[in-house]
């Protein structure tokens, strides 16, 4: 592929399996960073992506995976102060051209942006900017669309209808298309596991195909 780049992923585990794919059917070569040994397991069974066990803030292990030969760096941790650190240092020690940080706080967002960070994104801001500047609010709103559209990152808001309130993961029934990545919570930012249960208020990060049946199973997880 002409366009073809080598790109960083560190952290994350639903974001950074979803995203790998995403860009590896692009064609991009795919690097994965992951400190949690089982994530890794889960990661590495993606065919043609290459999974490192390590913590992606650490000079070292970046050295080791081979972040130099790596043209960008995406940091998915649910820590945003890791996300700033493993930017800054692929940016500074390895000349990575880009780098990508997910923050959960959108006052962080210009801090990040000083700090060096080519491109910041945070789910909260977005939402808010569309709140902002819409006059009639979708319940669901589309946050990013990728792989040309064959794949969506949402954020589904959780009100008290839903059948999924007071559920774990693992009840709630949804097509294996329709992953939960995130979980925003009052000022936290949670990395959902099979036991992590659902509240009312919590705003969930869906990442879904654009078949029919994945929408409506997304509506009617947030009560519609």
């Amino acid at each position: 592929m002409k366009n073809s780049k080598k790109i960083l992923l560190i952290g994350g585990r639903s974001k950074a399996k979803s995203l790998a794919i995403s860009l590896r059917n692009q064609g991009h070569k795919i690097l994965i960073i992951n400190k949690n040994k089982e994530d890794c397991m889960m990661l590495a069974e993606i065919n043609g992506v290459t999974v490192v066990n390590g913590d992606g803030t650490k000079n070292y292990v970046l050295e080791d995976a081979g972040a130099n030969e790596c043209d960008i760096c995406i940091a998915l941790t649910s820590k945003d102060e890791d996300n700033l650190v493993a930017c800054q240092l692929c940016k500074r020690q390895f000349n990575i051209q880009k780098t990508v940080a997910i923050v959960s706080d959108p006052n962080k967002t210009e801090f990040f942006q000083q700090m060096g960070i080519d491109n910041v994104v945070c789910a909260v801001a977005a939402v808010t900017s569309i709140i902002e500047h819409t006059t009639f609010i979708e319940e669901i709103t589309n946050i990013i669309s990728i792989g040309k559209g064959k794949a969506k990152i949402m954020e589904l808001y959780i009100n008290q209808n839903s059948p999924a309130v007071e559920k774990r993961i693992w009840e709630i029934e949804l097509p294996k298309e329709v992953i939960i990545g995130c979980i925003l919570r009052d000022d936290m930012t949670l990395i959902p596991r099979g036991d992590t249960r659902i509240l009312v208020g919590d705003v969930l990060v869906v990442i879904s195909g654009n078949k029919q049946e994945e929408l409506n199973a997304i509506k009617v997880l947030a009560g519609r």
